[in-house]
Order: C-alpha cells, then structure tokens, then sequence
C-alpha cells in the first residue's frame, strides 16, 4: 500500500483477534457461522455450530496455527486472506480430485478470502491477497497456490458474495499463473514468493 493508504496489512493473531472477531460478528459468522473454520483439520476446541466453530479458530489462531492477512482500515479489520501451510489446510473443495492431478504439495496455500460488504468492489480482494502473499514472502517464500473460481468462459454472472476465493483473473493480474481445472468452476494457480 502506498503512502496516503487508509489501509494496511496485518497478520492475524491473538493481538488482532479482537478485530477479526468482531468483523466476523459483524457478518452472522462467515457463511453460516464458518468463522473460516472449513480448511483447518477439526481440534478438540471445535463444538458444534457458531459457537464451536469460533472456539476453533480462537484456538488455533493461539497456537499459531491459524494465518491470515488483514486489511486494517484504523483499528476495524475489513478484509482478510486465510493461507497456510498444506498441513494446516488441508480440507480444500475438490480434494479427490486434486489430489488425483497434483505433482507436488504447495508450501504455502490461499484458501479464502472475505470482504466486509460495505468495502466490496473497492480492490480490497486484491489488498488482502497481496498482503498474505507479503507475509508468506517473510516467511521464506515458497510456492503459493490458490484455488479461484475460473469464470473464463461464463456467461451467467456469479454473485461476489459466493465468490470465496476470487476469480482467476484477479489472480492472473497479480502474477499467479494457471495451472489446472479443479471441480466444475475452479481452478488451481500458482506464483513462486521469494523470500524477503
């Protein structure tokens, strides 16, 4: 981001939870109460429904083992990007597919992305990706993947509120390339961090 930016980046942890939480509780939970929940292995910390799912994520998220990029607008998270190590995000959409087709492991995946709906279409997807790929970049790099939705050669329009990880072409504009189909309107893209 550049000077003069309302907004900047910071990892979530226990120092931010309070910020992800409450834009979490803002939207009823994330997609029936996920709380970002879905990609992350089950814990014991993991109740059912709303509640159980955010005892989850505040448990992993204390064990660092739950990572993502914030976008900071003052001290109100507005956006995030999940990304992890495969072993802490292992359950992704299409899995026996991509398991079937895949070469190797990634080092590093993206898994979701959410906006607060009143900063959606203002390039904040693309801020909180480019800061998760940042983070990943002082983590040591790697190979990044993501799954987006590849709505290359649709004609019916999606609403962005489904759109959980992006689409290809916002992947493609920040150097991601393709790498294969992955369930019905999905795709696998990749992009090489150099650590920092």
């Amino acid at each position: 981001m550049g000077a003069g930016s309302p907004y900047c980046i910071a990892p979530l942890s226990t120092a931010t939870w309070p910020a992800f939480e409450a834009m979490v509780v803002r939207h009823n939970g994330i997609f029936g109460g996920c709380w970002c929940t879905y990609f992350h292995p089950d814990c014991a910390e993991r109740g059912p429904g709303y509640d159980g799912s955010r005892a989850m994520k505040k448990a992993y998220v204390e064990q660092g083992k739950a990572h993502a990029a914030l976008v900071m607008h003052g001290d109100e998270a507005i956006a995030w990007a999940e990304y992890g190590v495969p072993v802490e995000l292992p359950n992704i959409h299409h899995r026996k597919q991509y398991d079937a087709t895949k070469t190797a492991d990634p080092d590093y995946r993206i898994t979701c992305v959410f906006v607060d709906k009143r900063h959606r279409r203002q390039g904040v997807t693309e801020l909180a990706i480019t800061g998760a790929l940042d983070l990943i970049a002082q983590a040591g790099g790697g190979r990044v993947e993501s799954y987006p939705h590849d709505l290359t050669n649709q004609t019916k329009k999606m609403s962005s509120s489904f759109l959980y990880n992006g689409t290809r072409r916002l992947y493609e504009r920040l150097g991601f390339t393709y790498d294969r189909p992955k369930g019905l309107k999905n795709c696998v893209m990749v992009k090489v961090m150099e650590p920092v």
